[in-house]
Order: C-alpha cells, then sequence, then structure tokens
C-alpha cells in the first residue's frame, strides 16, 4: 500500500466521508475511475475494508486508498490530516459525504417516499395528500443531536481542518453533500429561515444559532410548538444549516470552489430503499462538482447536476 501511494502521489488527491456505501462508495469509485487518487473514508474499519477490496476487484486498487475516519470525533480527523499531509502534502478535494437521517421508522418504510413527494408539492404550492403509510417516524433527541454532529459540525471540524491542506492546491474543491429537503420553505421556523437566507447578517455565528437554538427546543419538547419541521425534522435542520455555511464558505475562501448538491432522491439505507434513482446516478453530480473546471461556479446549491434555489 505505501508503495502504491508513493508512486501515485502526484496525482490529484480526494477525501470522500462516508465512503464505505451507498452513494459515498459512487463518488469514490467514479473518481477514481477518473484517475482521481481517493482515499476512501468510513467509521467502521471493517467496512471501509471491505469496500476497498470491492474497488480492488474493480481493477481501481491503485487509485484507491482506505482511512478510517469519524467525523465527529476530532482525534480521528486529526489522524487523517496527518495521513493526508505526510503523504502527499495537500488535498485537492474534499467530499463531505457523511450522513444521519435523525429518525427512525417503525412499519411501512414508504412513509418516506410520501413524506418526500408531499414536501415536493408544498415547495411548489400544490396540494399536499394525506399521508397513508401505517408507519411512525421515531425522532429522539439522540437521533436529533446525531443527526446535526454528523451533517453540520461534523462537516464544519472536516473543513477547518483540511483549509490549510486545501489552500496549497492549485485546484482545491469542497462539495458539501446536502438535500432538497434543507430548502427553506420546508423549515417552517420563520425566525430560522430568515437567519439562513441570504444577506449581509448571513454568518457563521448565526447558523449556529440556529442550530443551537433548535437542539434546545427539541430537548425541551418544545419543536413542534415552535414551528420547527414536523418531519425529518433534524435532518432539515442541518441540511439547510450546512446549505448556508457553504456560501458563507464560499465569500470566505474565493480560491477554493465550495458548493453544496442534493444527489437527487436515492435507494440507500438512509432512505430504506425507497428512491427512485441508483446511488451511481446520485453520485454524478458530486463527483461533477469535484470535477469542476478552473474558474467553476461557487457558493451555489446544486440538485443533482442543475443550479437550483436554496
Amino acid at each position: 500500500m505505501a508503495e502504491a501511494i508513493t508512486s501515485h502521489s502526484q496525482k490529484r488527491c480526494a477525501v470522500v466521508t462516508g465512503g464505505n456505501k451507498g452513494i459515498g462508495f459512487e463518488i469514490c469509485k467514479q473518481l477514481a475511475s477518473q484517475g482521481i487518487l481517493v482515499v476512501l473514508t468510513a467509521r467502521d474499519v471493517k467496512k471501509g475494508n471491505e469496500a476497498f477490496e470491492k474497488l480492488k476487484d474493480s481493477g481501481l486498487s491503485e487509485n484507491v486508498v482506505f482511512h478510517q475516519l469519524d467525523v465527529v470525533e476530532p482525534a480521528s480527523i486529526a489522524s487523517l490530516v496527518d495521513f493526508i499531509e505526510s503523504h502527499f502534502g495537500k488535498l485537492d478535494i474534499l467530499v463531505n459525504n457523511a450522513g444521519a437521517a435523525g429518525l427512525m421508522v417503525e412499519g411501512d418504510v414508504s412513509i418516506i417516499k410520501e413524506i418526500i413527494m408531499a414536501d415536493d408539492l408544498k415547495v411548489a404550492g400544490q396540494e399536499v395528500p394525506e399521508i397513508k403509510a401505517d408507519a411512525k417516524l421515531i425522532q429522539t433527541y439522540d437521533l436529533a443531536e446525531g443527526s446535526l454532529q454528523t451533517n453540520y459540525y461534523g462537516i464544519k471540524q472536516m473543513i477547518e481542518a483540511f483549509i490549510p491542506l486545501l489552500q496549497l492546491s492549485s485546484s482545491p474543491r469542497i462539495v458539501n453533500v446536502s438535500s432538497l429537503l434543507g430548502r427553506l420553505e420546508l423549515l417552517s421556523h420563520q425566525w430560522a429561515i430568515e437567519v439562513l437566507s441570504d444577506g449581509e447578517s448571513l454568518t457563521e455565528e448565526r447558523v449556529d444559532k440556529v442550530v443551537t437554538e433548535f437542539l434546545k427546543d427539541f430537548k425541551d419538547g418544545t419543536a413542534e410548538a415552535k414551528c420547527w419541521p414536523a418531519t425529518f425534522t433534524a435532518y432539515k435542520v442541518s441540511k439547510a444549516a450546512i446549505n448556508a455555511y457553504t456560501r458563507i464558505l464560499a465569500k470566505k475562501y474565493p480560491t477554493i470552489c465550495i458548493n453544496c448538491v442534493c444527489p437527487g432522491y436515492c435507494k440507500t439505507d438512509i432512505t430504506c430503499n425507497t428512491g427512485f434513482s441508483t446511488a451511481a446516478e446520485g453520485a454524478e453530480g458530486p463527483v461533477k462538482l469535484a470535477l469542476l473546471p478552473d474558474g467553476g461556479p461557487s457558493g451555489l446549491f446544486f440538485s443533482r447536476k442543475e443550479v437550483t434555489t436554496y
């Protein structure tokens, strides 16, 4: 492995979080197929090594290495930073893909599809049908906190840790995998919508405050009364927050191309395999943004491969 790393140290290097399965695995596969040296990361060492072996069987072992990573653990992030710095000296592409749904489904998992389709109709201003699936969404505080820790704070920690190495690249890219469920129309909470909207008042501190207030209200049992989203509650807040943070970063680091992207409604573990698209199709959007040419757009939100509104 060390010889392979050394012999390909001049290639562009990418880190992909949550790369052992689903969309993350396909992002690794597609980037490696384009000649990018991919550091596939996963929280679970066994699962990460199994994913690496799959790519090895596909003939991509020369372009992929595995390194353990838990995005909510600073020591784990620091270990990866040391690995990248010592072997490659810089980082060209950071794809923040790891995510947590913040809920569990008890009963018919088709409720996920019904909710997502209902939210699309809501954004379009159309009549929203009644949910018919015989199921219950379990949304506990522990699940909500875990979702925010991974989907928002974890991404922040990764970016802050890797900015120095990204700034050493001639073509640095950051791709934050987000979701259309994070659209501001679906956030429901008027104060949060105003804070996370575009404008001079959009700051990292104010985004942090939205997340803090949400978790406080959720823990107090007042989230519903205070008009936070009723379904996919923590997930929507986390994605709306990371969308706003992406815009802040793009202004702060104009030499780094930074965008967020919804890969689409895909058949993955996080959707209980209820999606319309495959994981491979979902990976195409993040990969496109990871490989944007110099001078490409920054600070935008993409739905798959097309720019969309926040």
